[in-house]
């Protein structure tokens, strides 16, 4: 029998009430629904009893009314991937797949997430951390780096709010659109360079994707939205000590949070070869355009299986 990593076997797993948790009450809630779609179905035709639950305030009852035994989480963004919901869980003792409250929290929050990073020595673009709005527009002149830079919402997920700025103009309008947003003011040296995305599963890094946007950056419409022109290309065509240090960058960076399941993250490779980790997604999206899938995929693994790995590693981690 297959086993996951926490103790369940396939076996046991197909006894078991699963819940899919979607939707959710953050600004990529219709992203969630694509998700929690994308894996009910797949799980349901693996042959797993599958609830799927759109997640709001009355989830606590939901959860025992269908007598759910273990959660596949499926929720972006606020109140789903940024510990919220895992506390939730752990609380009424359900095991959830992917990673536990303090990754997930500090995951979610990209300047903690980023200071972590420093502390321990993987390259991530400079950067201030702003409280207000009025705070980042008064700090214009005194930013330690020059336009272009990029202001995001240190919460959100999926480019929600993000931009980048080449003038003073843009910076103005760009942090008040972010400050609309959950969390502090990221404001970040632009790094110029290849888009590419590196995924980690089981704590094992699985592989690296190229990004090419015919937008300016892969934003939320590039992301998304059908016909954005976005190309996907696997294994990105870097050069093998290029590609073997994505890796080993997205790698610790899952490990330095204390991540668990799968995680995706976002990086810059300069022309020069440098590698600069802007992010990470401790709870990757699993959409029909989404990047964790089509790595999996890259690397053998169809979507079924993709899911039913994620549920065989769903664990209590508190």
């Amino acid at each position: 029998m297959t086993r996951g990593t926490r103790g369940f076997t396939q076996a046991e797993l197909k006894t078991k009430r699963v819940a899919v948790l979607q939707g959710g009450l953050s600004a990529e809630r219709e992203v969630s629904l694509r998700t929690g779609a994308a894996v009910s179905g797949a799980l349901k035709g693996l042959g797993y009893d599958v609830v799927d639950l759109d997640v709001g305030k009355d989830l606590p009852a939901r959860l025992l009314a269908e007598k759910v035994d273990v959660a596949w989480l499926a929720v972006h963004g606020r109140y789903g991937e940024d510990g919220c919901l895992q506390g939730l869980l752990e609380s009424m003792f359900i095991p959830y797949t992917g990673s536990g409250v303090m990754a997930s929290a500090v995951g979610m929050d990209k300047v903690y997430a980023k200071e972590i990073f420093v502390a321990r020595g993987i390259p991530t673009p400079p950067y201030r951390a702003f409280q207000t709005a009025e705070a980042a527009l008064a700090a214009v002149d005194a930013l330690p780096f020059g336009f272009p830079v990029v202001v995001k919402p240190s919460r959100e997920g999926s480019s929600v709010g993000v931009h980048i700025c080449k003038t003073r103009e843009a910076y103005v309008a760009a942090v008040e659109d972010a400050a609309k947003y959950a969390g502090t003011l990221l404001v970040e040296q632009f790094i110029k360079g290849r888009e590419v995305q590196g995924a980690v599963l089981d704590n094992e890094a699985l592989g690296v994707i190229e990004v090419r946007a015919a937008r300016e950056f892969y934003d939320y419409e590039a992301k998304y939205k059908a016909g954005s022109g976005t190309q996907y290309l696997f294994p990105a065509p870097l050069e093998p000590a290029q590609y073997e240090r994505v890796n080993a960058v997205c790698l610790a960076a899952h490990q330095s949070l204390g991540c668990a399941g799968a995680s995706r993250s976002d990086v810059i490779v300069t022309e020069s070869g440098d590698v600069f980790l802007l992010e990470i997604n401790t709870l990757p999206g699993m959409t029909a355009s989404s990047l964790l899938p089509k790595i999996a995929a890259g690397r053998g693994i169809d979507f079924p299986a993709l899911c039913e790995r994620l549920l065989l590693g769903a664990s209590l981690k508190a």
